[in-house]
């Protein structure tokens, strides 16, 4: 990587959670830091710290196109870019309406890799650079009434595994996050899909035991700052890891859902979530 009074790194959904804890991590590892989010008064603080805030809403191709042309102009070549923008969509496969399934797609993986094919460009022309995406233990293990949630997730680790092998020629490398449970708004985000399938006639039962399933693992989330080092660690490390898993349940899930037969896999969930 470049040297740090030089390098510029572009985080997206940085207005609280996890991106805005890792504004606060790279702000204070030298870095200059482009915070970008559709809600820029939710910034203040950001910018207070020294960040330049910017909007962007990840899911509008003009607004994607504006966000890059400005920083660009303004703050020059991006050194890094940490794709955080995300939400989750709550509900069983069977009910959730597919235009809240392309919703969310659209920005968890389509709005994400349309900013990510703005800003390779410069970094392949420059021979360096680094590609941050943010999934989730979803991105590997899914549980019930989160299965659209977990396919963006998915989607998003088999787009990361083909980037990082072609841009490697480059310079430029991919690198994947895997957060656990993380104590940010997630959950706030996915109430209201949460609430309208509850009183379902055929799955408010198995949603209802999601919900209490998941109130009691949220109980142990780990906070976002783990997740904000982790990120740092991903883009200080000279050769990084393909993958980083950290938080709350992550590693121990992914691990047992490898080496577990899916059979007693399924078993488990069932019992404790239908």
């Amino acid at each position: 990587m470049a040297s740090p009074s030089s390098r510029l790194a572009l985080v997206t959904g940085a207005s609280s959670g996890i991106g805005a804890a890792t504004v606060h991590q790279l702000l204070a590892g030298g870095w200059r830091v482009v915070a970008a989010a559709r809600r820029v008064e939710a910034m203040e603080a950001l910018a207070a710290a020294g960040a330049a805030v910017m909007p962007l809403d990840v899911a509008d191709a003009a607004s994607r196109q504006a966000l890059v042309e400005q920083v660009l102009a303004r703050e020059g070549p991006i050194e890094a870019l940490v794709n955080n923008a995300g939400y989750g969509h709550i509900g069983p496969m069977e009910t959730v309406d597919l235009a809240d399934a392309r919703a969310m797609f659209e920005v968890n993986l389509f709005g994400l890799m349309g900013l990510t094919q703005l800003v390779l460009p410069s970094m392949r022309e420059r021979g360096r650079g680094r590609v941050v995406n943010v999934s989730s233990m979803a991105g590997e293990v899914v549980t019930p009434g989160a299965g659209w949630y977990g396919a963006s997730k998915f989607a998003l680790e088999g787009l990361s595994d083909a980037l990082r092998l072609e841009l490697q020629p480059f310079g430029i490398q991919v690198v994947v996050i895997q957060p656990g449970l993380i104590r940010t708004a997630f959950a706030e985000v996915t109430a209201p899909s949460m609430e309208a399938n509850l009183g379902s006639a055929v799955y408010g039962p198995m949603m209802r035991r999601v919900a209490a399933a998941w109130e009691r693992v949220y109980r142990r989330a780990s906070e976002p700052e783990l997740v904000a080092r982790t990120i740092g660690r991903a883009l200080e490390e000279p050769t990084p890891e393909a993958r980083y898993a950290c938080g709350h349940q992550a590693a121990v899930s992914m691990v047992a859902h490898r080496l577990m037969p899916t059979r007693l896999w399924d078993a488990l969930l069932r019992r404790e979530m239908t």
